[in-house]
């Protein structure tokens, strides 16, 4: 090859500098035009911490949740029983209190207003004893009282009279004592008048008899006509002592006798469940309420008593009733 051709496909050092400035502009442009792409294409940092949120979400509700009860703990709670049962044992439920009603005085019943199995609310009148002589003796009283304030009111006018007398020096001192003294007198007589009078008026109340609890009539145990004493005279014919014998039908317990084996498991206030033997799917709550401080040397048992809580009518006293104590 010639040298004219040579120089003709030669390239000077200053061309060579042009091009490889033009070919570092060019890569320069598409690297700016991929990096404007890619950071539109590109989401944001803080956007990337958004959408990384609701992954973390659940992991921190299960951080927050895992400290609390498991679902199958919360239900063997809630089906767990109150206690052990330690002893189980049959007897008899009886009201707390057995109340008879009797007369203050010996007298004889004219009316009783109620029978065997009926309610009765406190202060309500049961029984009507013969109230005659009681208010004979206050009519004879009234008509002592009567005469005895006319003698008041004779003292009073008296004693007047006197004392303008011995104004004018027409009576004796000893005169106007006299009637003064009997003022004094007649007064007297009208407050012993008064005592005697409220003492007929309390033996009057007595012969109207009223129930002195809310309860049930358990037994009656006098009838009308018949003469009633507060006290016996002695044998089975002479008169009643009692009236009738009510009981407070929400104020039940159950009478158990506890053999001497079993008494270390019972204590004073310990939890019982109770089922009557009539009614076994009716459960009733109640605590040891009296422990007998003796026990029946023949037997070898003493008696425990426990109170029922909230009973209903299924309850019957002298009914048997099944007792579980708990530990």
């Amino acid at each position: 090859m010639d040298a004219g051709k040579l120089q003709s496909i030669h390239i000077s050092d200053r061309q060579r500098r042009r091009s490889q400035g033009a070919f570092w502009w060019i890569v320069l442009g598409v690297t700016a035009i991929t990096g404007t792409a890619l950071f539109i294409a590109k989401p944001w940092a803080g956007d990337s911490r958004d959408v990384e949120k609701p992954a973390q979400a659940p992991s921190g509700e299960a951080q927050k949740i895992a400290p609390q009860s498991p679902a199958p703990r919360a239900v063997a709670k809630d089906t767990a029983k109150p206690g052990d049962v330690v002893l189980t044992v049959s007897g008899y439920i009886v009201n707390r209190e057995r109340i008879e009603v009797s007369p203050r005085v010996m007298n004889q019943v004219v009316w009783i207003g109620v029978k065997k199995g009926d309610r009765v609310k406190k202060d309500q009148v049961v029984v009507q004893l013969d109230d005659s002589e009681q208010k004979a003796r206050l009519a004879e009283i009234d008509g002592q009282m009567a005469a005895a304030e006319v003698a008041l009111e004779r003292a009073k006018t008296n004693y007047q009279r006197v004392r303008k007398l011995r104004a004018t020096q027409n009576e004796t001192a000893e005169r106007e004592d006299e009637t003064r003294l009997a003022i004094a007198a007649a007064e007297a007589q009208i407050k012993q008048l008064q005592g005697l009078r409220a003492t007929a008026q309390v033996w009057l109340d007595w012969t109207v008899i009223k129930s002195p609890i809310n309860g049930v009539v358990l037994e009656k145990l006098a009838d009308p006509g018949e003469l009633v004493t507060p006290q016996s005279f002695g044998g089975g014919k002479g008169p009643s002592t009692a009236l009738l014998a009510l009981a407070d039908p929400e104020d039940l317990q159950v009478e158990i006798d506890i053999s001497e084996n079993d008494l270390p498991k019972i204590t004073l206030n310990q939890r019982c469940r109770i089922s009557p033997e009539a009614y076994l799917d009716k459960v009733y709550q109640g605590f040891v309420a009296e422990i007998a401080p003796e026990a029946n040397r023949q037997k070898g048992t003493l008696q425990i008593k426990v109170q029922i809580e909230k009973p209903d009518r299924f309850l019957t006293p002298e009914l048997s009733a099944k007792v579980d104590f708990l530990k």
